[in-house]
């Protein structure tokens, strides 16, 4: 074989390799686009606080919403970024200390952004998913509803005490910076290639304390937790 059949070969055989990879990289490269997509959440959470020494307290319930983004630009991964304003805290239980004429709940409300991982998977009509990450906020605001004076408890008759914390309701919130972590899962459905709706529930687990927690200190823990069901509408963009 001369040189001139030689180098013909060699073409036929990268063009013969060309015609077999080629196919399969338009099909990945389809596969793995980019995704981004914008949208908005909204719904309810549940939330309650745990407290070292124990608290007796029941869940309030509260209301988050807020901004999202999700990229995608694997098969089954991605990223979730959100600003949310959400509504935490707890609502003290008198019913446990015989005590039912007495009310106090305690909103705490925050500017959360989350960073999460975003796992998807099933069909391009409907897809389920699990998201999971760190969370930070910024409380911006508080409030209390009472109807009795929760800043003198010990000069109310028959309000118990004693046996019970009473501390929490009357101190000033000293960290307005929270950190934890947050998962949830949930259910997408495609209304077109465009438009989509989220249903999701979130479980954010609190690591930071909102109350100073020294050793001097009335609290050793009073971190927050709590549960989000939301309904987000999600457009994409690229």
């Amino acid at each position: 074989m001369n040189i001139r059949h030689f180098i013909s070969a060699k073409r036929q055989c990268v063009w013969a390799l060309a015609a077999l990879v080629l196919p399969f990289a338009a099909n990945a490269q389809r596969e793995y686009s980019p995704n981004l997509s914008i949208g908005a959440r909204a719904g309810v959470t549940l939330s309650s606080m745990s407290f070292t020494p124990e608290v007796h307290q029941s869940m309030i319930q509260g209301k988050t919403f807020g901004i999202t983004a999700r990229y995608t630009e694997e098969r089954f991964f991605g990223l979730i970024a959100e600003v949310n304003l959400t509504q935490r805290g707890w609502k003290e239980d008198f019913v446990k200390d015989e005590a039912p004429q007495f009310e106090y709940s305690r909103t705490l409300t925050y500017i959360q952004i989350p960073l999460l991982t975003h796992i998807y998977f099933g069909s391009n009509k409907v897809k389920g998913f699990f998201n999971l990450g760190p969370e930070a906020g910024f409380m911006i605001g508080e409030k209390i509803k009472s109807n009795f004076d929760y800043k003198n408890f010990d000069n109310i008759p028959d309000f118990p005490k004693g046996y019970r914390t009473n501390e929490q309701m009357k101190m000033e919130i000293e960290n307005k910076f929270d950190y934890g972590i947050a998962g949830g899962a949930g259910v997408e459905f495609f209304i077109n290639r465009r438009n989509s709706i989220q249903l999701e529930g979130r479980y954010y687990f609190g690591i930071g304390n909102i109350f100073k927690a020294t050793k001097r200190d009335f609290f050793a823990a009073s971190r927050g937790s709590s549960i989000e069901v939301t309904l987000s509408y999600m457009f994409r963009v690229l």
